[in-house]
């Protein structure tokens, strides 16, 4: 086996998937696969000192030079939780020389929720503002969802919508096991086609400073 690995920690609790890219890449559809492993591990505060024992607990260590692939989600998401997978996934891209995959965490969600036209994803940060995003249809994009304007921070949600005023709002709220699914889709996408995956640009996404109005 050839084993794809995804990690998304952009709430408060941890997803792991796994994924034998060896299995006929037509038991697998816009999300899960039949043979894939999905994990949600409701760590909060407690990811920095849990994150390894959950991985292994999906994987052993000792299987990881059996991975092919690795996914990783980039945000927008809490500072430390992201942070952490992110540079837990490049070390093992960097370590095993193999491909690694960044997706942000609302271009996920646009695919879980299967947007068909230009539409805001939106997060509310208390006294703070929102942070949104514009997702829709893109041929050209890996999985055909694109992201038409990346997640940053607004004053409100008059801000957002008179950018694109046709664009419906929609909130960005995460779903750990489905869009883990869907890290794990848009990465094998990219496996079959042979696609690099260097793990230098992989990083993480803080659209929280500047205040755009």
């Amino acid at each position: 086996m050839s084993w794809l690995l995804a990690l998304h920690s952009s709430s408060s609790a941890l997803g792991v998937g796994l994924r034998d890219l060896d299995a006929d890449p037509g038991s697998a559809g816009s999300g899960a696969g039949a043979g894939d492993q999905l994990k949600e591990f409701p760590l909060g505060r407690d990811l920095s000192g849990a994150l390894l024992d959950c991985v292994e607990a999906v994987l052993p260590a000792r299987q990881w030079p059996r991975l092919a692939r690795l996914a990783v989600a980039t945000g927008p998401g809490g500072f430390t939780g992201t942070r952490l997978s992110v540079v837990m996934a490049r070390s093992l891209a960097q370590q095993l020389q193999i491909p690694l995959d960044g997706a942000g965490s609302f271009l996920l969600i646009a695919r879980r929720l299967g947007v068909d036209r230009p539409t805001w994803l939106v997060q509310e940060l208390p006294r703070r503002g929102v942070v949104a995003g514009l997702y829709g249809p893109d041929a050209a994009a890996l999985g055909g969802m694109g992201e038409w304007r990346a997640p940053r921070l607004y004053a409100d949600r008059q801000a957002v919508q008179a950018l694109e005023p046709q664009a419906p709002l929609a909130p960005a709220e995460v779903a750990v096991i489905q869009d883990v699914a869907q890290l794990l889709e848009l990465s094998a996408l990219a496996h079959r086609q042979a696609l690099p995956g260097p793990w230098e640009p992989v990083l993480p996404q803080y659209p929280t400073a500047p205040v755009a109005v």
